[in-house]
This record gives structure tokens, C-alpha cells and sequence, in this order.
């Protein structure tokens, strides 16, 4: 299979089975969900042009700030025939791998670095199986190597929620060098730092004593209303906590091994670093939005990827990409 351009409209469009990754890709978003419009002007109030739907790979020309925003988010990609708003998209590139001959006895942390890539699931005498859809910057433990059903090399990965292990094609999978990881300020006493997560402005601050290192927007939890006896809420728990668990890969909601696009099925969710841990509440990048300043999450609060790993080496406990979890009584953190 190929990547295929449509001609004057400028759109690759993502075959569904397993592609070829061949190509120099230059600016190009990813569609996140069912379906995004496409305006005649950047707004939402104009004329809707057609649609793009889920997983389709969009060219875009640059973007703009739009008056008639949204205030929080007011971004704008021009793309052919008008514009996208880009809540809903990811940017993305294409970048292949040099595979690995060996993997260590602990695993090896890796990124993905295409704008998907199909896992699948031996299944023996029944072939192979689809699985998951491995997202552009979502991170995974590379447990082996082995042949894939097309006969090359595909990376066997370790799911750490369900335990189950599935392969991909090897050249899509980046292996994180240790080196990324090293802890920032790490000569700062751990009493110094904090988090602070204002809900009202949907922004975090990190603090080294009285300076700020770190200022950005998130998106914290939906809020709802009253949840039956036993479900959890999706507003981010407010109060003084304290980072507990450091986890560079983490498969969230459900763990189904065949589940619909829709589904709340996240593997490989990169740079967590739980503070609500009974909850399952944590900072963690984000692949599946770009609509930082609007909650959106199930209590969670999203980051940009590269914030969040940021943050995953500016707080304690340290974890150096080398271990699944790392628990520890680590950096406070201070919703309100």
C-alpha cells in the first residue's frame, strides 16, 4: 500500500490496512475523531465546506488566530477548500527507524513517530489478528523482535495493563535514548518545588521556590453530574497532593485487545505521573486532542506531549525511562 494524494484538493488520505511509510511528509495534521468540518472562514459560524474523518492525514498551509476564536483556543488550520479548527487534530510527521538487533531483559522504552501504525496480534493457526492503532508520540515497551505477517522485522510490545503482547512494524517505534530522561533541577530540594493547577484558567504553573519554570495550558476533567454508587467522577479531584507514581507508558481506559475507534481504549499514553493514583488521576501528554484551556479529560489533566515530559523529569519520584513504575512520596501538587 501507498500514500496517496488527492490531487488538487491536497489531502493524503491514510489507507486503512497497513502502510508503506515512504514519504517526507512536511506539514500535515491528523484527524482525531469520527469526523471534523471544514469551514469556509475561520469560524464556526461560516459555511461548512465537506468533512474530514478519522485518521485522515490533512495538509495544511499555516495557521491563524481567529477573532471569532474560541477565546481559549482560538488556532486555525488553513488547509484546502478552508479551514479546520484544531481542537480535534494532531500534528504529525513521518520518520523511520533504525531497528534494533537487541532488546534488554527490562524492555525498551520507544515512540512512535509515524502518524499511526497498525498493531496485531498472532493468533496461530488463526493468523493474524488487528489490535490496537498506535498513535503518532504514544510510548510502549518493546519486550522482542520478531517477524511480522508481511515477513519483516515487527517489534513484539508489552501491554502492561492487560498483559497481553502484540506486534508492530519495527520502523515505526523510535527507542527513547536514556538520555532524554535525565531529571531537570535536579539540585533543587524536592520541598522547593510544586504544581500548582488552576481549573478556573485550565492552566498549570511549576515553581521552583518563588520562580516559575513552567506556565501552560491543560485540559483537567469534564465536570458532570451525580454519578451512580461506585463510578468515578470525571472532575479532577481538587486539593494538595503529592506525585506518587511515575509511569512513561501507560495503557488507560479500557483494555480490550479489539475495540472500536470510539472506544475509551488509550495504550502507550506517554509521561504520567500520577498524584490522585487511587483515582487514576495524573498529568500525561496528550495525542488525541489539541483543545488546551477547555477540560477534556476523565480527571486526567492533558498536556502537550512535550510538557508533560517535561514535567516527568522536573518532578520526583525519577523515573529514567528503564522501568514500567516508580513509586515514591514525590513533588507536591495543589489543585484549586
Amino acid at each position: 500500500m501507498k500514500w496517496c494524494f488527492s490531487g488538487a484538493a491536497g489531502v493524503m488520505v491514510m489507507p486503512r490496512g497497513l502502510p508503506s511509510l515512504q514519504l517526507d511528509a512536511g506539514q500535515i495534521v491528523r484527524v482525531c475523531i469520527d469526523s471534523v468540518s471544514v469551514y469556509k472562514e475561520p469560524s464556526d459560524k461560516s459555511q461548512i465546506q465537506y468533512q474530514r474523518t478519522r485518521d485522515e492525514l490533512v495538509n495544511t498551509y499555516y495557521k491563524v488566530n481567529s477573532e471569532d476564536g474560541p477565546s481559549y483556543n482560538p488556532v486555525w488550520y488553513r488547509v484546502w477548500g478552508g479551514y479546520i479548527h484544531s481542537a480535534h487534530l494532531q500534528e504529525v510527521s513521518v520518520k523511520l527507524n533504525q531497528v534494533l538487533t537487541s532488546v534488554p531483559d527490562t524492555w525498551q522504552l520507544a515512540e512512535v513517530t509515524v502518524p499511526f501504525t497498525q498493531a496485531k496480534w498472532n493468533r496461530g493457526s488463526l493468523g493474524w489478528e488487528d489490535v490496537y492503532r498506535l498513535y503518532y508520540q504514544s510510548t510502549h515497551w518493546i519486550a522482542g523482535i520478531g517477524t511480522g505477517p508481511d515477513g519483516g522485522i515487527w517489534y513484539k510490545l508489552h501491554d502492561e495493563l492487560n498483559e497481553a503482547e502484540y506486534y508492530v512494524q519495527a520502523e515505526h517505534l523510535r527507542p527513547v535514548d536514556p538520555t532524554e530522561l535525565a531529571p531537570i533541577s535536579s539540585d533543587v530540594p524536592d520541598a522547593k518545588k510544586r504544581v500548582e493547577v488552576n481549573l478556573a484558567t485550565q492552566t498549570l504553573t511549576a515553581y521552583e521556590d518563588t520562580k516559575i519554570v513552567l506556565q501552560t495550558r491543560i485540559s483537567s476533567g469534564l465536570a458532570n453530574g451525580p454519578r451512580d454508587p461506585g463510578t468515578t467522577s470525571t472532575k479532577t479531584p481538587q486539593g494538595e497532593f503529592h506525585v506518587e507514581m511515575k509511569m512513561p507508558s501507560k495503557h488507560m481506559g479500557g483494555g480490550e485487545l479489539t475495540s472500536d475507534l470510539d472506544a475509551y481504549v488509550l495504550p502507550g499514553v506517554p509521561w504520567t505521573s500520577f498524584f490522585v493514583p487511587d483515582e487514576g488521576v495524573a498529568f500525561h501528554g496528550t495525542y488525541w486532542h489539541d483543545n488546551f484551556g477547555s477540560p477534556m479529560s476523565h480527571g486526567c489533566v492533558n498536556m502537550r506531549v512535550e510538557e508533560a515530559k517535561w514535567l516527568f523529569r522536573w518532578t520526583n519520584p525519577f523515573n529514567g525511562g528503564d522501568k514500567v513504575d516508580v513509586p515514591g512520596y514525590g513533588t507536591r501538587v495543589i489543585v484549586y
